[in-house]
């Protein structure tokens, strides 16, 4: 499929994902201190009066042709219908640059193997046929192999570029910051407009 992209320039093999950027958490990172200068490490914690979200979910997709990432920040969670709107919206981007298809390259996650998201890719497709506009050729990666989406690093690389060690960041600071490192303009977030599932309640055993 990478090969197959670089034959038409109208294509473009992009690499999606979704990770969350948390306020708390710190990256993995590798830090120095004088022999004689103990190593101290900063818990972070909110305040009582912060009410930020402790983490923010993203969308993004790597570009083949030009390795640039486009992001867009959810009100919500990755589901379904925040993944239908993604698409739309990159496909559209895309079409202003005069592209005819996106090969996407995408992980199992469900929100991307749920009947809704391919019946919503099946139907914009037939639109883009007959209409124009951007049609997506989807390649499923294999089960548990992060390691064959590109993006990926591009998270890790990220989330250590903006993390400020001993400062909690705002929820606007980590979305500026990340937008920032990678060159994307800020984009209104995406909407998470269907209700969250109700869990089962489960079953007590009688003794």
């Amino acid at each position: 499929m990478i090969r197959l992209a670089q034959t038409h320039s109208e294509w473009v093999l992009g690499f999606q994902d979704e990770c969350w950027w948390s306020r708390l958490a710190q990256p993995d990172l590798h830090a120095w201190t004088a022999a004689d200068q103990p190593l101290r490490l900063q818990e972070l914690a909110a305040r009582r009066d912060d009410t930020d979200p402790k983490a923010l979910a993203c969308y993004g997709l790597l570009r083949g042709d030009t390795g640039g990432m486009l992001l867009r920040f959810v009100d919500g969670r990755p589901v379904s219908q925040v993944t239908e709107d993604f698409l739309a919206w990159v496909c559209r981007e895309l079409a202003e640059e005069g592209k005819k298809a996106l090969l996407l390259v995408w992980d199992n996650a469900s929100w991307h193997l749920s009947a809704r998201v391919r019946g919503w890719i099946k139907e914009h497709n037939r639109q883009a046929k007959q209409e124009g506009g951007v049609r997506i050729l989807v390649c499923q990666l294999p089960s548990k192999s992060p390691w064959l989406n590109p993006i990926e690093p591009k998270w890790v690389h990220g989330k250590r570029a903006i993390v400020e060690p001993e400062q909690l960041l705002t929820a606007q600071e980590v979305e500026t910051r990340a937008c920032g490192y990678y060159g994307c303009s800020q984009q209104q977030h995406l909407q998470q407009t269907d209700p969250p599932k109700k869990q089962p309640a489960k079953r007590k055993k009688v003794a």
